[in-house]
């Protein structure tokens, strides 16, 4: 009688700690691996924004060739624009996947119809060097009910300025200097710095919600 009931109570543990360990898995997580480069997954489902990229492109941030080894089979692969710092076709075309930048922005966006809970949103946005323009997207990612905003490289904040109750914001330094100087508020919860030099210093106070996305690797989980 006593082995029956030490199997029962054996049973419960194991379907308790089997609850626990898919209750803990529910969330987006999402690695910062260098410039504006995003690892994005919920354990099912696997993006990259911005990578792979020219490594140390621009004086912009190196990473370790480990990054390329370690990219998830099936991924897909969303680029903001094809500059060397957000974008290497080199690299691109050994890797499977599906890839989308803005050549093909209608096919991104039927994304939603094939991944549950899924939906993105492109916005062309302005994105000038010396004083040319260059065809560029951001994008708003609603996943499991999370809103992510990526800014990319522009310096736009016409769209921004309009959503609402976004989860988080990844933004480079002169936007979100933008939205400061013109004293404009951006409803998002939390930010994230990126797209910052190697030895890029940012002076002034940091609010609580900003983070500054220097350390390559870091990780944000964004719990649904």
């Amino acid at each position: 009688m006593t082995k029956f009931y030490t199997k029962i109570f054996l049973i419960i543990t194991i379907i308790g700690f089997s609850n626990l360990a898919f209750s803990q898995s529910k969330e987006i997580k999402i690695k910062f691996i260098g410039n504006c480069a995003l690892h994005l997954t919920d354990g099912k489902n696997n993006f990259y924004i911005d990578f792979p990229y020219k490594s140390g492109a621009h004086n912009y941030m190196e990473y370790d060739k480990s990054e390329i080894d370690n990219i998830k089979d099936n991924a897909i692969f969303i680029f903001t624009h094809k500059h060397a710092d957000h974008y290497s076709e080199k690299i691109l075309k050994k890797l499977k996947g599906q890839k989308f930048d803005p050549s093909n922005i209608d096919e991104l966006e039927k994304l939603g119809t094939s991944i549950a809970a899924f939906d993105i949103k492109a916005f062309r946005t302005q994105h000038k060097v010396f004083g040319i323009s260059f065809k560029h997207y951001s994008f708003l990612i609603t996943w499991h009910g999370k809103k992510i905003y990526i800014s990319g490289d522009t310096g736009d904040l016409e769209d921004l300025s309009q959503l609402k109750e976004i989860d988080w914001a990844f933004v480079n330094p002169w936007i979100y200097m933008n939205a400061v100087n013109e004293k404009l508020i951006i409803d998002a919860k939390n930010f994230g710095m990126y797209h910052l030099y190697p030895d890029q210093a940012i002076s002034g106070e940091v609010p609580s919600n900003l983070l500054i996305l220097k350390k390559q690797g870091e990780i944000i989980n964004i719990p649904y």
